[in-house]
């Protein structure tokens, strides 16, 4: 869980980092189909997923360690 948080926030943060310039993730191009607003909104959920899974793989792995 951790890692695929991990992977989820490197392409949200990413894709809003190089949308600012211009360019964008082959595999995230669709966000903006229904208008910038939305492709931020998908951009934010996908950052804000990928934090909340990283931060709940980050507090079960020192449970896991213990057992």
């Amino acid at each position: 869980m951790k890692t695929l948080g991990l992977w989820l926030m490197i392409f949200g943060f990413g894709s809003m980092a190089l949308n600012f310039v211009g360019f964008e993730f082959k595999l995230l191009m669709w966000v903006d189909n229904w208008g910038p607003a939305i492709g931020w909104a998908i951009r934010a959920g996908l950052a804000a997923v990928g934090a909340v899974l990283f931060f709940l793989g980050m507090r079960q792995e020192p449970q896991a360690q213990k057992a």
